[in-house]
């Protein structure tokens, strides 16, 4: 899918305010913002693809942010959701809402639902096979609470439309993402490296929305780096470097306001980040200290699992995570506050669906191949961002006795046109010809431009994993062995969306001139599978009662310290939706001239951290709250809330609310003395 606003502004950069002098008719805006966080308790992270790797508890809230544009005759909605990516089912289900709820005003064609690939919010939310597998299969609350948050902020920025402006500004930011794949990157001609200073991307654009008296609405950027900077050992729900982004920047204009709540919405949404890492040490040997093999990134004692990324703090993830988070947020404030090249003229979308296992792609005036045609199919590999199977190097063209045998007994093996298609990837899982029980992959039926700036808006309305150039995916590390639709992946991809462009550029964009496509499939629900059990019905330790303390705070500390408590706790998947747009967790002072407690944090603040401790039947909620240096000296008491499941009868069971309270402590500021 395809936008298009044109920018006809050519005039020198005014040094007054921005919206000072004669203007072309404004554009309708609107934003808004919503909670998408789900159920934080034993549903798999999206990612990694680690089953073990299940949710137990919340680091930050996730949320989603739509931007709506109308030039009075069009309009289109971004919404970029902290989430891993956006699925076709999940797509399908908010437009289905949308429909619904505004008619054809919100359709396929103006759309574009986007993921920021945060490998730590809830997976659950696929409809074929292979997403299914790594993520014990369709769950209902996962995607529920997904499609709500991305329709309701929607909604808030549908009904929050008013007449503004947009600017654009753009520059670059170092120090902050890394290419993971160096050795692949040097198999591109020469020629086309020497275009660019560096082998990563380090241009951040930015968007920027104001009212008509240039009072900020919100901001939209793309920056090319993977939301990885907690790694496949949290168990926590997080919104990683990108969200913390949104935190500190939405924080600092929405004043008075808690995370998640206020008018201004910042959003940062994920680029051409293939094999951009926020890892920017590189890859370490974890039992020597030394750099990992440059191109199978395995190490001489311990081969591939000792191979690990580091951080610009180190292993330290929630280090690593503020830093990177900073530094995107300081380079899109500082580029915020310069924008004054404004955004003006006509808006266009165009959408087409695409049957990437026939395209035919022009190679060039002479040329053309068709080996699209075959399935998408995978090799699966280990990156230094996960935990991938032990058994398989990062660059491997002979495949594995091991696993194959495996394969061909229960799957069977790839057919001969299926491997000639994808020379010189050998094939784990020929997935688009695997159709039991479902599905592997999505495959089958089932004006002009003037002085344009092109985004790469990454992860939008489908997943399909990885796109190389041809050369990248000559050496097969992961990214070029999860290229699943062959090695002229990205050719056809180029060829599609020039059609698109061509299509805005000549006002092509209806139905009737422009191919609709094979409509995707839509499978029932008796169709899907889930492998994730009924949560059980919660016990606790004797004579206790839910939201009671069991390991209760200090009595006192200073900021820069971290206050504990643990509660008995129900399992958190028993708050369902009840806790959208609530909390588990509140930090609360207390006011002496008022008499009261007014919250300063909630869970999805960056200074709080929720630990749900699952042990069989019972659980434990354990409380973190990392005082800030501004923290005010005073009283303070720390707060959960939860629900918990118990039997009503033999059959019957029931949900009941519980909350506990901590004993009040005193903060007070560092004393120095000299």
């Amino acid at each position: 899918m395809a936008i298009h606003w044109e920018d006809r502004s050519q005039e020198p950069e005014p040094t007054v305010n921005p919206t000072a002098g004669p203007h072309e008719n404004p554009y309708l805006i609107g934003v808004g913002r919503a909670d998408c966080t789900g159920p934080p308790g034993d549903v798999p992270l999206m990612g990694y693809a680690n089953l073990e790797q299940t949710a137990a508890g919340i680091h930050t809230r996730l949320f989603s942010r739509a931007f709506i544009v109308d030039n009075g005759s069009k309009r289109v909605v971004f919404v970029t959701a902290d989430i891993g990516m956006v699925s076709q089912r999940l797509r399908l289900e908010v437009l289905k809402e949308l429909e619904v709820k505004y008619g054809n005003l919100y359709r396929q064609d103006n759309v574009i639902l986007s993921g920021t690939h945060t490998h730590s919010g809830l997976g659950g939310y696929f409809q074929y096979t292979l997403f299914m597998i790594t993520s014990k299969g369709y769950i209902k609350p996962s995607i529920k609470a997904i499609v709500n948050g991305i329709v309701k902020s929607i909604e808030i920025a549908h009904r929050n439309i008013k007449p503004g402006r947009i600017y654009m500004s753009k520059g670059e930011l170092e120090e902050s993402n890394l290419n993971r794949s160096p050795h692949s990157y040097l198999n591109n001609p020469a020629e086309e490296r020497n275009k660019y200073k560096s082998n990563t991307d380090k241009q951040v654009t930015l968007l920027k929305f104001t009212d008509l008296d240039g009072d900020g609405l919100g901001m939209l950027s793309w920056f090319a780096v993977h939301a990885v900077s907690m790694n496949y050992t949290n168990q926590m729900v997080s919104s990683d470097n990108m969200g913390y982004a949104s935190y500190l920047l939405e924080q600092e204009k929405n004043i008075g306001f808690l995370p998640g709540e206020g008018p201004f919405v910042a959003a940062f949404a994920s680029s051409n980040l293939g094999d951009a890492s926020p890892n920017i040490r590189g890859p370490f040997c974890a039992n020597t200290g030394l750099p990992c093999d440059y191109l199978n990134s395995s190490c001489p004692i311990g081969g591939l699992k000792m191979c690990v990324a580091l951080g610009p703090a180190g292993s330290d993830m929630f280090n690593n995570t503020k830093i990177i988070g900073e530094n995107i947020f300081k380079r899109a404030k500082d580029l915020y506050g310069k924008a004054r090249q404004e955004v003006r003229g006509p808006l266009h979308a165009a959408h087409q669906w695409v049957n990437m296992t026939d395209v035919t792609v022009q190679l060039n005036s002479t040329h053309t191949v068709r080996n699209l045609h075959s399935k998408p199919n995978l090799w699966t590999c280990k990156t230094t961002q996960g935990a991938k199977p032990k058994s398989v190097s990062q660059v491997t063209k002979n495949g594995d006795p091991f696993w194959d045998g495996i394969r061909d007994a229960l799957l069977g093996a790839p057919s001969n046109e299926t491997q000639d298609c994808h020379q010189p990837k050998p094939i784990l899982f020929s997935t688009g010809e695997m159709t039991w029980p479902l599905p592997w992959h999505p495959i089958s039926t089932t004006g002009t431009f003037s002085n344009a700036e092109v985004v790469v808006a990454g992860l939008c309305n489908i997943y399909t994993h990885y796109i190389t150039t041809y050369e990248e995916y000559q050496i097969q590390r992961y990214e070029g062995a999860s290229t699943i639709y062959g090695p002229h992946t990205l050719s056809a991809y180029i060829q599609k969306f020039r059609g698109l462009a061509k299509a805005i550029a000549e006002v092509r964009t209806t139905y009737c001139t422009l191919p609709k496509g094979p409509e995707p499939p839509f499978f029932k629900d008796s169709q899907l599978f889930s492998l994730l059990p009924a949560a059980a019905v919660d016990k606790k330790p004797i004579n206790t009662t839910f939201g009671e303390v069991l390991e209760q705070v200090d009595p006192e500390y200073t900021v820069g310290d971290v206050a504990s408590v643990t509660f008995v706790a129900g399992n958190p998947r028993h708050s369902g939706d009840m806790v959208r747009d609530k909390t588990f967790v509140t930090v609360e002072k207390y006011h002496n001239s008022t008499a009261s407690w007014d919250v300063v944090h909630t869970d999805a603040s960056w200074e709080t951290r929720f630990h749900w401790l699952k042990n069989g039947a019972e659980s434990n909620a354990t409380i973190e709250w990392h005082i800030p240096l501004s923290a005010q000296a005073g009283s303070y008491r720390i707060r959960h809330f939860g629900h918990y499941k118990q039997r009503k009868g033999f059959l019957e069971t029931v949900i009941m609310a519980y909350e506990g309270v901590s004993d009040v402590f005193r903060v007070s500021k560092i004393t120095y003395y000299y």
